[in-house]
């Protein structure tokens, strides 16, 4: 029997870690644990909360194994570098990223553990480009395999974009666009309720960032207002914190407005044309001073997705990507070659091929 652990940093980490669990879980030679330990919320702006008690005993009632300890395990499949990598023993350290896109988070994160073997399975090309050219590698091993977070769209059973509208109270018949900002940078303190007068003339979701909703990283009012307007616009849908999965959404959506959400890359790859939101020009850095971005968004997604400045520009961006364009479409398609692997629904069955071909030889684990 082999053990493996999912660690959930956070809940929203699920999305990309639940495909890989459904396809490990169909193995009988598996012995599957789940633990959760870094959600928190602030409260009353003073101190943090823990949530792993909660999160835990939600996924109990899911019908998943919580595990007593993070050690002992032959695989550790993480959707994030772990804090302190020698609390799970001699393991076989694997890092599924949670999110694509431009945020230099990941590299940080693995250049402060540049001594901790991980094996890192990333979407495509891109990203082993931006771990080489960021020197993050260290003494990890990368593993180009597809997005598994993505898998589900082409497994039986995906629930068709009607149906998704219907379950959230929208009208199929009607565009839909996805509004996904992310928490840093965000655009939302320029573009605020003014999304909901601008997309009257079609369905709006609204997935806010997990963090928007806790307090610790991003202040309460990210999702306090959107709380209170939209019940206002029988339109608009704001999905709630628990509801982690964006793959959903985007699958109904038309079209996507974000300013730097790893959402933008997933956009690409379903073929869509998203609008960003692009943010003033002064820099974004971490507290060392490093930047935020390894580069503009607008840059990377020129002539495939369409740059907005200000929420006046949400109507007639929206009519726009919503217009078919050979040239957008050609520069997306070439775009996608790029940032993907795969996109065939087979990312997380190469993913537990190269874990059992790691096992196989012996494993290669972070402490070796």
């Amino acid at each position: 029997m082999i053990r493996l652990l999912f660690e959930v940093g956070h809940l929203y980490h699920r999305a990309a870690l639940d495909p890989l669990y459904q396809v490990f879980r169909q193995d009988p030679q598996y012995d599957i644990a789940f633990t959760c330990s870094h959600d928190a919320e602030r409260r009353f702006g003073l101190f943090n909360r823990s949530l792993q008690g909660e999160l835990e005993a939600r996924f109990r009632a899911e019908g998943l194994t919580i595990a007593d300890s993070t050690r002992g395990f032959d695989v550790v499949i993480t959707g994030d570098t772990v804090r302190d990598p020698q609390r799970y023993g001699e393991t076989l350290l694997c890092f599924v990223n949670h999110g694509t896109g431009i945020k230099n988070i990941m590299y940080r994160n693995l250049r402060a553990q540049a001594q901790t073997r991980y094996h890192v399975f990333v979407e495509g090309q891109y990203r082993v480009d931006c771990l080489q050219r960021a020197n993050a590698v260290g003494r990890s091993i990368i593993h180009t395999v597809g997005l598994p977070k993505l898998d589900p769209l082409w497994w039986p059973g995906f629930p068709t974009r009607g149906a998704i509208l219907q379950r959230l109270g929208l009208d199929p018949a009607k565009p839909t666009v996805l509004f996904a900002p992310t928490y840093k940078p965000t655009c939302l303190d320029v573009v605020r309720e003014q999304i909901l007068p601008a997309t009257t003339d079609y369905n709006l979701i609204i997935k806010l960032h997990q963090y928007s909703w806790r307090g610790k990283y991003a202040p309460h009012w990210h999702h306090t207002i959107y709380e209170r307007a939209v019940p206002q616009y029988p339109h608009a849908v704001l999905l709630p914190v628990d509801d982690y999965n964006i793959v959903p959404y985007m699958h109904a959506a038309d079209t996507l407005i974000s300013e730097a959400s790893s959402t933008m890359f997933d956009f690409v790859a379903l073929q869509k044309t998203g609008i960003i939101f692009v943010l003033p020009s002064e820099p974004f850095t971490h507290h060392d001073g490093e930047a935020l971005l390894t580069e503009a968004p607008e840059a990377l997604f020129a002539e495939a997705f369409l740059p907005i400045t200000h929420p006046a520009d949400i109507r007639s961006a929206i009519v726009d990507a919503l217009r078919d364009d050979p040239l957008r479409r050609a520069r997306a398609q070439q775009l996608r070659g790029y940032l993907f692997y795969g996109l065939d629904g087979q990312a997380s069955q190469r993913t537990k091929a190269v874990v059992e071909r790691l096992l196989a030889q012996g494993g290669q684990t972070h402490g070796s």
